[in-house]
């Protein structure tokens, strides 16, 4: 009898018992596929890889745990009853009840999403870290049109666009955003709330065109708990900074379309009427306080003063009022929410017809600017003298102020990654604009900086006050090109580069300390010319730079010879991922080098 013989009927052991195929999982739950792959998405099940595929590689499988875990949930038995009901419908048309069956459909059953949102995430941080496809799907369902024979009803897209307004109206009141980027696919934002750096994209504002290859009706199992998921995040963000959820909207200014600078008109009022109702709850609990703690505070306050006499100047009457304004004022902001804050401070903004409005409209407040717009609901129209800029996406403008500078809209989002203003020379209207770069790209990392990345940062280092390092010098003129080979810095084309620079300027060193001795002592320059002329046959280069290639290979291949074969495996994978980087800067420099010469 073999070792691991099993009998047939015992219990099974191994993959065979962890691990259940799609379609045993079906019948065992007792449901159609399309309940089960819905009940999946809702519940975050998903399908697992084990590593010995027992029934076939051609077959799905799940974790047994995650199909015992569907087994006992609600929502099967709403699912099983919606069925049941629409059979009673079909049922009731089938046999000519209008009554019935219009009786049938107001009487729909229903379920509710929210305690799966507590059961997968049990912490507020946890939805946090899971909101980027959240937010992606509800932008994207905000801007579809609507389809009945997708079942997309306009009643799910009025709601995505409400929820997408109260996240950005929140992000832009807190200041929050960080990052943004125009893309082909759309427009890209992140966002850090509570330290957690949450990434979404939104489609451009044009007409979207559905195609058959996608299924909708898994995309709607999606938003379906999606718009759940995002509705008590906005809850828990508004209750943190003490606003009323829903908020409730200016009618005029959400029949002109306007929902966005609504939400941000409440925000702005509610805060505005925030301290008025902070002191009146304070004074209400200090009412209701023991005579004991009074004294404790009077005491406390006494001590307080008493400790701050010496350190006011007598001569200066408002000394005590400024510092309790400067104790009592709390500032919970970090250094890049203030950044973010007073970037476009004291700048007005008014945007033309057929610049990109909702995106600008929730970029320039994020930033701590004030903006109108060419419309209805606007705040101010186009001839306030106060608008510092217009943006404008024209080839020609008309009417010409001269107390505003007329950019384009790429400006905005360039000076929000830059985290400064810039010059608005090459956004002028007419103009071809700079390279639009992208801040989720670490150029050091890629190898390869932009020449408009290193003069946005020039202009920062300007900014700040900061002494750069010439374009020609940098690292690898100081540290040994030999060193930074080895540990794989730089390649070796760049190592001999350096070391040729190196070579050259410490004879150009020597040559300066030589000249300089010889005027301290006296010698003309002809004289020392000559002795130059006379011993130049007779001189060999002490200092003979080693041969940087081969101390290279030689150190690479004893650390070879002394790795495993599983490091020497990772070790190969890693210079050629450096390969291949190497070839895409190559690549890039090549394209640069011929848009020069075409300019030129």
């Amino acid at each position: 009898m073999p070792k691991h013989y099993r009998p047939p009927g015992k219990k099974k052991e191994g993959n065979a018992a962890k691990y259940i195929t799609r379609t045993k999982a079906v019948h065992y739950l007792q449901i159609s596929l399309s309940s089960f792959r819905k009940l999946c998405i809702l519940k975050g099940i998903f399908p697992r890889e084990p590593k010995k595929k027992v029934e076939g590689n051609h077959k799905t499988y799940y974790h047994m745990k995650d199909i015992a875990f569907l087994a006992h949930d609600p929502l099967i038995e709403k699912f099983r009853e919606i069925r049941a009901h629409r059979k009673k419908i079909k049922k009731a048309f089938g046999k000519k009840n209008r009554d019935q069956a219009n009786r049938l459909l107001t009487q729909q059953p229903k379920y509710k999403l929210d305690r799966l949102v507590l059961e997968r995430y049990p912490t507020f941080v946890d939805a946090l870290r899971d909101l980027d496809d959240c937010l992606t799907m509800v932008h994207l369902f905000a801007a579809l049109p609507v389809v009945e024979s997708e079942r997309i009803q306009v009643e799910r897209i009025h709601n995505c666009r409400r929820l997408s307004h109260q996240w950005q109206a929140f992000i832009s009141r807190t200041h929050k955003l960080r990052k943004t980027f125009i893309s082909v696919k759309g427009i890209y934002y992140q966002a850090e709330v509570e330290g957690q750096k949450i990434t979404w994209l939104t489609p451009h504002a044009l007409q979207q065109v559905l195609t058959d290859d996608v299924d909708f009706n898994v995309m709607l199992t999606f938003l379906e708990f999606y718009e759940t998921l995002l509705g008590f995040v906005n809850f828990k963000l508004y209750h943190s900074i003490n606003l009323k959820y829903p908020p409730i909207l200016d009618p005029r200014l959400e029949a002109l379309a306007a929902e966005l600078y609504a939400l941000s008109r409440y925000v702005a009022a509610s805060s505005a009427s925030l301290p008025k109702n902070v002191e009146a709850n304070n004074s209400s609990e200090a009412d209701q306080r023991d005579v004991g703690e009074n004294d404790a505070r009077i005491d406390e306050s006494e001590l307080r003063l008493a400790q701050l006499q010496h350190q006011l100047p007598t001569n200066e009457p408002g000394a005590l009022m400024h510092m309790v304004e400067d104790a009592t004022s709390k500032d919970d902001d970090d250094d890049e929410t203030k950044e973010c804050k007073y970037l476009f401070k004291d700048m007005k903004f008014f945007l033309s017809r057929e610049v990109p409005r909702e995106s600008l409209l929730f970029i320039i407040p994020a930033f701590g600017g004030v903006v109108s717009w060419d419309g209805d609901g606007s705040p101010f129209n186009e001839s306030d003298e106060d608008i510092t800029y217009q943006i404008v996406d024209r080839p020609v403008q008309g009417h010409l102020f001269l107390s505003r500078e007329y950019v384009q809209p790429q400006w905005v989002f360039d000076c929000v990654n830059a985290r400064m203003i810039l010059p608005t020379e090459a956004y002028s209207v007419g103009r071809v604009p700079p390279p639009h770069l992208s801040p989720f790209v670490d150029n050091e990392a890629e190898g390869y900086v932009p020449e408009y990345a290193e003069t946005i940062k020039r202009l920062q280092a300007a900014a700040n006050k900061q002494v750069l390092p010439l374009p020609g010098l940098g690292i690898h003129d100081v540290d040994n090109a030999q060193n930074l080979l080895i540990e794989g810095i730089v390649d070796r084309a760049e190592a001999n580069e350096a070391a040729e620079k190196k070579k050259k300027l410490s004879i150009l060193e020597k040559q300066y300390h030589d000249e300089l001795n010889m005027e301290l002592k006296g010698i003309k320059y002809s004289t020392s010319m000559l002795n130059k002329g006379s011993s130049e046959d007779n001189v060999v280069e002490e200092d003979i730079t080693p041969n940087i290639e081969q101390i290279a290979e030689d150190d690479q291949s004893r650390s070879k010879i002394s790795m495993s074969r599983k490091k020497r495996k990772i070790y190969e994978a890693m210079q050629i991922s450096k390969q291949r980087k190497r070839a895409n800067v190559d690549l890039l420099k090549e394209r640069k080098k011929k848009a020069q010469e075409q300019k030129s």
